[in-house]
């Protein structure tokens, strides 16, 4: 295989025009004070909590929990579909569903809202068919369609309408990364324009796909952005160019310019967006202490991403001392007859591990076993995902934090390993990496619980995390 193109990011950066002195933010800010509507985000795996603190993540969207979000002070809430986990028409009718309770929420809290379909930086995720649903269920007649996958704390980056994924200090177009040959959510182009009409089947031809561009954001501001917003009717899909939060807080500025004027828009955008559109101030990431308090059991991590990137990780934390390794072989989980089996004996090791106060890590032999198509692959993953929940769930030692690594496990662990139904982000442990406290339906209420996503860090993240948390033990 041909070796991806690489540019250095600093290049790149150094030939964008100079970002300005002036700073948008209080603009948003009294923008949306001017026009308050509740940011609901529908996030298509949990690691869309990534850049946010402060707000409740819901893991359903039942039309009488929306309606309690909508009418309390918070600016936005996050609902997990955890729809990349499904098959595509069962992501379409969960959307639908949910977007269908959140209009009827709406109308009875009487709250304006703003929706958000929240997917991958990497671009995997079922698109078109998850915002086509969502976009009819919540009443249609929206303008267009603004794609902005730009994910600073995650290296993802958008200029000339190209995305790139960052790898060190260089930056390589996204269709030539590991992720685009994803086995059920793969593609080829790297030029958004392209990569839309790729997923749309040539239905919308690169050609009409608009975009903003960094120099309309950097040398036009506000002005310009709300002049091509208002120029889109139609449900057209615009390409959202960034290379910083500043790029995102000027291209919000005019699109709010561009909404009070009457323009409607639906967001499919990566987890940097989210903070910018709401309001949320950042804010220093987490001390291990505010994460795992005091106590003399272990910690638990659950892994079950197959990217490289977590493998990286998986050795680069397996090779610290006082880590229990409890490894499954996937091919039991996958067999009737192993599978019970697998799973008594992981959970009895997690059990001893965890009582020795020692940090027992769950996971999945490494060697993919993919099906034949996108449906048995999903279907294998499922079969995996399960077993690792029935881990979990056999575990019966509360341990000091639980993390899971990838986006199907931590979201299946959460609410069918762990019961979940309401969590409050608390914030990120490292850039890109949220933690939830989990609520009083939960089998651990309080516990911590780290969303590690399978496509960030870098080799000595997870083994950085469990080092810190240890630390304040006592």
């Amino acid at each position: 295989m041909q070796s991806p193109a690489r540019t250095l990011l600093a290049d790149v950066l150094r030939s964008l025009p100079a970002e300005g002195t002036e700073d948008p933010g209080p603009a948003v800010l009294q923008a949306l004070r001017a026009a308050p509507a509740k940011v609901v985000v529908l996030d298509d795996d949990p690691t869309g909590t990534q850049t946010v603190h402060g707000i409740p993540v819901l893991t359903e969207g039942s039309a009488d929990s929306l309606r309690s979000e909508l009418e309390n002070d918070l600016p936005a809430f996050y609902v997990l579909t955890n729809s990349r986990s499904l098959p595509l028409p069962e992501a379409r009718a969960l959307n639908a569903e949910i977007g269908r309770n959140l209009k009827e929420a709406a109308a009875r809290a009487g709250r304006r809202f703003a929706v958000v379909s929240r997917s991958d930086s990497t671009l995997r995720g079922h698109f078109p068919g998850e915002v086509e649903a969502l976009a009819e269920a919540v009443g249609g007649g929206f303008d267009a369609w603004l794609l902005i996958p730009f994910f600073q704390e995650g290296g993802r980056y958008t200029v000339g309408d190209t995305h790139y994924v960052a790898d060190g200090p260089a930056l390589v177009p996204a269709g030539e990364t590991e992720f685009a040959r994803d086995a059920v959510f793969g593609y080829r182009s790297s030029d958004l324009r392209e990569w839309v009409a790729e997923k749309t089947g040539g239905r919308v031809p690169a050609s009409a796909v608009a975009s903003v561009s960094i120099e309309d954001l950097r040398r036009g501001g506000p002005g310009r952005v709300a002049e091509k917003l208002a120029s889109l009717s139609g449900g057209r899909v615009c390409v959202v160019n960034a290379a910083s939060r500043r790029d995102l807080e000027l291209f919000t500025a005019g699109l709010l310019v561009a909404e009070a004027r009457g323009k409607r828009f639906l967001y499919r955008t990566a987890a940097s967006f989210v903070p910018v559109r709401a309001g949320i101030p950042a804010r220093p990431l987490l001390d291990p202490r505010e994460v795992a308090g005091p106590g003399g059991e272990g910690g638990l991590t659950v892994v079950g991403s197959y990217v490289p990137k977590t493998t990286a990780q998986l050795e680069g934390l397996l090779g610290r001392p006082g880590i229990a390794a409890v490894e499954i072989d996937v091919a039991r989980l996958l067999s009737e007859a192993g599978r019970s089996n697998a799973v008594a004996r992981a959970a009895k090791g997690v059990d001893a591990a965890l009582r020795r106060g020692e940090d027992a890590v769950v996971f999945t032999s490494r060697r993919l076993v993919t099906g034949a198509d996108d449906a048995s692959n999903l279907s294998i993953g499922r079969r995996v995902s399960d077993g690792l929940v029935d881990v979990v769930r056999a575990v019966e030692a509360r341990p000091r934090y639980l993390l899971a690594k990838g986006g199907i496990t931590s979201s299946d662990v959460a609410t069918r390993g762990l019961g979940v139904r309401r969590a409050m982000i608390l914030g990120q442990i490292l850039p890109g990496v949220p933690v939830w406290k989990l609520g009083p339906e939960t089998r651990h209420p309080g516990l911590s619980y780290i969303v590690f996503p399978g496509n960030v860090g870098g080799p000595g993240a997870l083994a950085e995390v469990t080092a810190a948390l240890r630390g304040p033990r006592c």
